[in-house]
């Protein structure tokens, strides 16, 4: 196998990013995948398949803290979790860069300002063909470019919603979104949110990201590539060993980059501890796997017998009214968006009910979710135990999720929908799982720079979601895309 100049660990939302930005240098690429293509299938487009019997799910499971196993939501496919994500493509706020406080504590902010960030952020959604429309959210901030396509259109349902809404004084708009909608119904009549990318429309990291690296000779893909660990002697990764085919191989290249995603990415340097490196490899401050964070997130559903919700994909709205504040001493409480269509196959699927009931519950609903700030917490982590991933994390700014969801319900009651159910996200359920990896000036609290590279060995970069030093209250995708661009540019600047 010969030698690349630049090793992809991952294609993900980084890894995938990180190769279209590297690509056009002509310097020779090697992405390292666990998967295989998603390939099309009438599953596709099942819900029981996709949200009941599990068929896309991998055989994989976890620990939690008390010895627990799980099936965590990771996909292991060309493009990763972004082929089944919602197509949200958010930015954090520029104050989410700052130190913030909040109710459970504050949030340290970013080794660089929004400002520094921003044509990162312009980039990412001009590549992922971000649809939206500045001037209806209070809370955007400074765009030096409108969004790339307006926003995907509203439902006549959702229409109604916004209004009633905006009736309040609130300012609902929309939803950031990676999506073509027009495409993605031509696959079938369902939401893109949570169903698997196989027919095209939604802008992920393979449509989008691995499909502009791959348009270059210099690039290769290795698919059902198996990483098991990295080999370090000194301040430098060596090798990289993966399974492919029952049978062990090893790649070495110059700069090896870590995009695996945060928990993959931490339990990959922890299972490379050596002699050299007894703690794991970049783990010099013992902050590899620690401060793990993953959103307080809600389901909750406005009922109403007498109101029908016809639409489709539904998921076009969002609510930031109580982002940046809300709280008794005006602390923040995070964003409110649309969940995608839920129905009643996908109700029966995820709650046991009877589908009669279910359907008649989904079709007198709509389905909203709350999502607040999760703080980051060395104690909040993952590790390994006898080689398993043990993913231990501690809830956190649970008062301020608690004061979000109370408001979201009022609002929706005063709206028409007199009964309002909700369901927390199960608290061992990873999503937009990030910080492992936290990037920081200071070699003794984070494990990479603010352009990625390990303190502790001069060719290993990281990423990935690992590397986010706060959460805010947005889903990450577009954040961990703009720092792709960011860290693939300075790479080709300064090696």
């Amino acid at each position: 196998m010969s030698t690349p100049d630049i090793l992809i660990i991952g294609s993900g939302m980084g890894g995938a990013t990180l190769a279209a930005a590297l690509a056009p240098s002509g310097r020779k690429i090697t992405i390292l995948e666990r998967g295989d293509w998603l390939a099309d299938c009438p599953q596709a487009r099942d819900p029981w398949a996709v949200f009941g019997s599990g068929f896309f799910s991998p055989k994989e499971s976890w620990l939690d803290a008390d010895g627990g196993s799980f099936a965590p939501n990771n996909y292991y496919h060309p493009g990763g979790n972004s082929k089944f994500y919602g197509a949200v493509l958010m930015r954090y706020r520029a104050e989410d860069f700052r130190p913030l406080r909040h109710m459970g504590g504050t949030a340290p902010g970013w080794p660089m300002s929004y400002e520094e960030f921003e044509p990162d952020y312009q980039a990412a959604e001009e590549m992922y063909q971000v649809r939206g429309a500045l001037g209806e959210d209070p809370t955007e901030p400074a765009h030096s470019r409108p969004y790339p396509h307006p926003p995907v259109p509203h439902e006549p349902d959702i229409v109604d919603l916004c209004n009633r809404l905006k009736a309040q004084g609130l300012h609902p708009g929309a939803l950031p979104l990676g999506v073509d909608i027009e495409l993605w119904l031509k696959g079938g009549a369902v939401t893109f949110d949570g169903f698997p990318n196989t027919r095209g429309g939604k802008m992920d990291a393979e449509t989008i990201g691995l499909a502009q690296a791959l348009a270059h000779p210099n690039v290769t893909l290795i698919r059902n590539a198996k990483v098991t660990r990295l080999i370090a002697a000194g301040r430098r990764v060596t090798a990289v060993e993966f399974e492919r085919g029952g049978v062990v191989e090893r790649i070495s290249a110059p700069q090896v980059c870590l995009c695996a995603g945060a928990v993959k990415s931490a339990a990959l340097l922890l299972a490379s501890a050596s002699a050299e490196h007894p703690g794991g490899l970049a783990n010099g401050s013992d902050q590899v796997g620690r401060n793990f964070m993953n959103h307080n997130i809600t389901a909750v559903l406005g009922v109403s017998p007498f109101r029908r919700n016809r639409s489709v994909y539904e998921k076009t709205i969002q609510l930031n009214d109580w982002y940046l504040k809300g709280g008794p001493n005006g602390e923040p409480l995070g964003n409110v968006q649309m969940l995608g269509r839920i129905t009643g196959e996908i109700m029966a699927a995820e709650s046991g009910l009877p589908l009669p009931l279910a359907r008649w519950l989904a079709d007198h609903s709509v389905h909203l979710m709350t999502m607040s700030e999760d703080l980051p917490n060395p104690e909040s982590r993952v590790f390994l135990r006898d080689g398993q991933i043990v993913l231990k994390w501690e809830r956190s700014n649970w008062a301020a999720h608690a004061a979000l969801n109370a408001k979201l319900r009022a609002v929706l009651k005063k709206a028409g929908w007199p009964l309002v159910l909700s369901k927390t996200f199960e608290k061992r359920t990873p999503s937009h799982q990030c910080g492992t990896a936290r990037m920081g000036h200071d070699p003794a609290t984070s494990v990479v720079d603010p352009w990625c590279r390990a303190h502790d060995l001069e060719n290993l970069r990281v990423v990935d979601a690992s590397v986010l030093p706060t959460s805010a209250a947005a889903n990450p995708s577009l954040t961990v895309a703009a720092l792709a661009l960011r860290v693939g540019r300075h790479i080709l600047q300064v090696g």
